[in-house]
């Protein structure tokens, strides 16, 4: 599932709201830094929050950081940030590799556990990209909509 990656410095907008988590970067963590965000977001607009979008957009931030610690040897940093119509979750790691989707084959004759992640990521939000970091590893950034 290597189709489209882009390389690229992971910028933040002028005004964007950002909800850090605490430095253990735990799965958790990252998900209540979201929760916080969508939260702030609603009620700074006066808007409802979209259940169903928030749902993706924590399952979203659990699989990157889940990813990231199982698979990019551990979670250098994450960002959270509202833009707009969406969430930006960002999750860097110390590995250069790509992530990969398991082909279905495999998954099927039980040779991997897993590999449901990056594929529900990519389905899940509308943008994802991958960036190259100046000092090694990689920052994968996706964006959620929120409505």
């Amino acid at each position: 599932m290597r189709e489209e990656h882009t390389t690229e410095p992971v910028a933040e907008p002028p005004g964007a709201a950002r909800a850090a988590p605490p430095a253990g970067y735990r799965p958790c963590d990252v998900r209540q830094a979201v929760q916080r965000a969508v939260s702030e977001r609603c009620r700074a607009t006066h808007t409802p929050c979209d259940t169903d979008a928030l749902a993706d957009a924590l399952l979203v931030a659990s699989e990157l950081t889940t990813n990231a610690i199982l698979h990019g040897g551990g979670v250098t940093d994450v960002r959270v940030d509202v833009t707009g119509p969406g969430i930006r979750v960002s999750v860097s790691d110390r590995s250069d590799e790509l992530p990969v989707a398991v082909p279905e084959d495999e998954q099927r004759r039980g040779r991997r556990p897993g590999g449901h992640g990056w594929p529900i990521v990519c389905r899940l939000a509308r943008d994802v990209r991958v960036s190259d970091l100046p000092a090694g590893g990689k920052c994968i950034t996706a964006e959620v909509p929120l409505s």
